[in-house]
């Protein structure tokens, strides 16, 4: 039987995206990343008490000792609704923010209680993403060259037509050597993991892969995003430091194992909402307008398959008789 419509977590989801990235975005380009970021997190806090769920933090701003708000495994939502798992980001990319570069974001993943991968104390990732086309065809194991070979027959494409995201971090000299010498070219990015990904897999970015290692978190934010839009992704644990690798041994994590999508998010009933606080590839920013601003999310759901964008324009004399946010 057909089922009738159902109630959309995900537009509910977007007041809390919307309300963190309004926050962050009065500290672009002010160099001050910990209060941008702080900004945003006390937006999304507040905002989550009006959303009816029975919500606990699986990935966060770190663990309780440091992060007074928005901790591993602190309870939000209303109270009532649904248990489910949440991945936020209050402001992925800081440093974009801090520096009033593009590609800064504001980012919640919502799934079932249970189902969203819990990265411990797995810091850092190896990924290779890529479009829809690529599925089937990529493996993180083989060589960088072998991927690019397969990515380009699959796009219908020359190796040397391909564009591949990179963090530019000097923990990826090896990779942007071995991608140069196979012929593709390369965007190296400062930050921006979860924005790189969905850049990958959305058409019209100029962005054919995601290559290299970024943060285990940003992994499952981005992989709830391309459950619904459909997608090749996948990752193996890359501990920068001896004590990291330690402890994911420590804690029974195996880093030869190679995670898809429905390792790192076991449902497809989820939600991923996404709005701009810069200006970037996918995502308009914040646009302050002397009365209000105007936002550009994206808000995807899994069970249906639906990806809107919401262009919202916020009235701040209106909005502040009733918000318990500053955002003047």
């Amino acid at each position: 039987m057909k089922e009738t419509p159902q109630h959309n977590l995900g537009l509910d989801l977007v007041r809390v995206t919307e309300a963190a990235a309004l926050a962050a975005a009065r500290w672009m380009g002010r160099g001050a990343k910990e209060e941008g970021d702080g900004a945003a997190v006390d937006a999304m806090r507040i905002s989550f008490n009006s959303v009816d769920i029975r919500g606990r933090v699986v990935i966060g701003e770190g663990e309780k000792d440091h992060a007074p708000m928005l901790y591993n495994g602190e309870e939000v939502g209303s109270g009532h609704g649904p248990e489910m798992d949440l991945a936020v980001d209050p402001v992925e990319g800081t440093r974009l923010l801090a520096h009033g570069r593009p590609n800064a974001i504001a980012v919640v993943s919502m799934a079932p209680r249970g189902t969203m991968y819990d990265p411990g104390p797995a810091f850092y990732m190896n990924k290779l993403v890529g479009p829809a086309e690529t599925s089937g065809v990529l493996d993180i194991r083989a060589p960088v060259a072998e991927n690019l070979r397969q990515a380009a027959r699959a796009l219908g494409k020359d190796v040397d037509d391909l564009v591949v995201f990179v963090l530019d971090k000097e923990r990826h000299s090896g990779l942007v050597a071995e991608i140069r010498q196979a012929g593709a070219r390369i965007q190296l990015h400062t930050d921006g993991d979860v924005a790189g990904a969905l850049m990958a897999v959305m058409p019209g970015t100029g962005i054919d892969l995601m290559m290299g290692t970024g943060g285990t978190p940003e992994g499952v934010l981005a992989a709830t995003a391309i459950r619904v839009m459909g997608g090749e992704m996948q990752g193996m644990l890359d501990p920068q430091s001896m004590e990291e690798e330690a402890a994911l041994l420590a804690n029974g994590y195996a880093m030869d194992r190679v995670l898809t999508c429905r390792d790192l998010v076991a449902s497809d009933d989820v939600f991923f909402v996404a709005t701009g606080i810069t200006g970037g590839s996918f995502l308009d920013g914040v646009v302050f307008t002397g009365k209000g601003a105007r936002t550009s999310s994206m808000v995807m759901r899994g069970h249906t398959g639906t990806i809107r964008y919401i262009e919202a324009h916020h009235t701040f004399d209106r909005l502040m008789r009733i918000s318990a946010i500053d955002y003047d």
